[in-house]
């Protein structure tokens, strides 16, 4: 298969540059554009609005909301509201989030993985358009329904690292999003878990795979790194990835040599 390819504007550049980023992969005609929200950088759903706002056709991503940090009805409320203004162009991903920095903000749970299973089916459920009344151990909602839900609800997915995550993810979104990926047997065996854990809950076809892979442009002849990005694309594509997101690494952040690279691949 043939993956879509997409560029991650990472949160170590400053928010002022991201327009510059935008505008660039959107004229090399990049598939997708992700943004992080990690403590204490900047927030990924005002970032994923400006992305959005100024590209013609970019699908944008935000890997990940961490769901200790909002309620999930504000979290449906927003998705939605991107959803209705750029429809089939969005993509959500609720995950755990960083627990010692969830802990800072005095947002550690005793249980993550029940707060996740919880927050997901909360915000999938809301997304739907359905009326949620939910008393959990730590999700809590009494007759809840959006006024505005979209018409139809964006791509949902769960960031995850363990089998069991990956396995919530494949049970209860529309898939799974993988960080820091560059052996093909690591998207084989998520594949293997996602569809696995789809079939048991009754769920029809596969969960879409995407994953972020590091790549420093730093140093790189611009051909040669055209040919290593073409060349990780096809090996993560082949493996089951669905999505291969690439990244540059935290000391050099600008993806902009990334996207001549990913433009000249092509």
């Amino acid at each position: 298969m043939t993956p879509s390819v997409g560029i991650v504007f990472r949160p170590q550049s400053p928010p002022e540059e991201l327009r510059a980023v935008v505008e660039a992969a959107d004229r090399a005609g990049i598939d997708e554009l992700w943004l992080w929200e990690d403590c204490f950088l900047e927030g990924g759903l005002t970032a994923a609005a400006a992305a959005l706002a100024w590209s013609e056709r970019l699908r944008v991503g935000v890997g990940l909301l961490p769901v200790p940090l909002r309620n999930p009805a504000l979290v449906a409320m927003e998705l939605a509201t991107l959803a209705r203004l750029w429809p089939d162009r969005f993509v959500a991903t609720l995950g755990h989030g960083v627990q010692h920095w969830m802990a800072q903000v005095g947002g550690g749970v005793e249980s993550p993985m029940a707060l996740l299973r919880e927050h997901v089916t909360a915000v999938r459920d809301l997304l739907a358009g359905d009326r949620v009344d939910v008393d959990g151990r730590y999700v809590h909602l009494a007759d809840v329904r959006l006024d505005w839900p979209p018409p139809g609800p964006p791509e949902l997915l769960v960031g995850a690292r363990g089998p069991r995550t990956i396995a919530l993810a494949g049970e209860l979104s529309d898939g799974v999003l993988l960080d820091s990926v560059v052996d093909a047997d690591v998207v084989r065996r998520a594949r293997a878990v996602v569809d696995e854990a789809r079939a048991a809950a009754g769920r029809d076809g596969p969960g879409r795979i995407v994953l972020y892979t590091e790549l420093d442009p730093s140093g790189s002849d611009p051909e040669d790194l055209a040919a290593r990005v073409a060349e990780r694309v096809a090996e993560l594509g082949d493996a089951g990835a669905d999505a291969v997101i690439f990244q540059a690494s935290g000391e050099h952040p600008d993806p902009r040599p990334l996207i001549a690279a990913m433009a000249g691949s092509r």
